[in-house]
């Protein structure tokens, strides 16, 4: 390495958990790349912020070339682009679940396979999952299922570049107070995008000795500090206010 700041690149980087980890990431000093599908939104985070920005689909091979290219080397990436689509299996479209599976897992192995070649030893991932993937959601086949594979993807992965000194995290959630729960239909207690973005940031101060596959988080449901339950729209909609 150069010596200078630290280069991260950050998927879905244009709201979300993915702006709250680049938001972090800059007030620390790194150089930060954040990429996402949509322009206008994307360059107007990255303004905001003090980032630099590639609008680009993660699951397209070509697209995402020129994010790593822009980027030069990558010291550190951030997967946090993904949707929570879909319905159930009877009413699926098998057009809808490959949409799903392309954008939550199709990208995790694109985005891995363009930074492996300018990471060097120090280098991290850090592919953010859901705990659908170990508690599938009946009406989210499609959801559960990328995410499941997502899991094991990083998993394999983490095995194949161990030897090269580079380390790959999985960061497991719970339900986190975005957008993506507009559509869920009861109320829940949540995380905020900030814990979570603290807690990828966190990753990327362990020594690089230390092997961390995956870090579950979930909302306290009880006590002093378990917050007030988050009321989607949906949920609004059909007068469901109470857990």
């Amino acid at each position: 390495m150069d010596g200078g700041p630290r280069v991260a690149i950050i998927t879905g980087g244009s709201s979300g958990i993915g702006l709250g980890v680049g938001r972090l990431l800059v007030a620390q000093g790194y150089d930060v790349v954040l990429t996402a599908r949509t322009a206008d939104k994307l360059q107007a985070a990255a303004g905001a912020i003090g980032a630099r920005w590639v609008a680009a689909d993660s699951a397209d091979e070509e697209a995402f070339a020129a994010v790593v290219a822009e980027a030069g080397r990558v010291d550190l990436l951030v997967h946090a682009a993904g949707v929570m689509a879909g319905t159930f299996v009877r009413k699926e479209t098998a057009i809808t679940f490959e949409s799903v599976v392309r954008t939550n897992l199709t990208s995790a192995f694109v985005v891995a396979h363009a930074v492996l070649p300018v990471m060097a030893p120090g280098a991290r991932m850090v592919f953010v999952s859901s705990s659908s993937a170990h508690s599938p959601q009946p009406g989210k086949s499609a959801y559960s299922a990328s995410k499941a594979g997502l899991n094991a993807f990083a998993a394999a992965l983490a095995k194949e570049v161990d030897r090269d000194g580079i380390a790959v995290h999985v960061v497991t959630t719970g339900p986190v107070a975005t957008p993506m729960l507009d559509d869920v239909h009861f109320p829940m207690r949540t995380l905020g995008i900030d814990e979570v973005a603290k807690t990828i940031v966190w990753l990327d101060t362990l020594p690089d000795n230390v092997v961390l596959p995956e870090v579950v988080l979930s909302s306290a449901e009880r006590g002093p500090f378990a917050p007030e339950p988050f009321v989607p729209e949906a949920a609004r909609a059909l007068g469901r206010q109470q857990r």
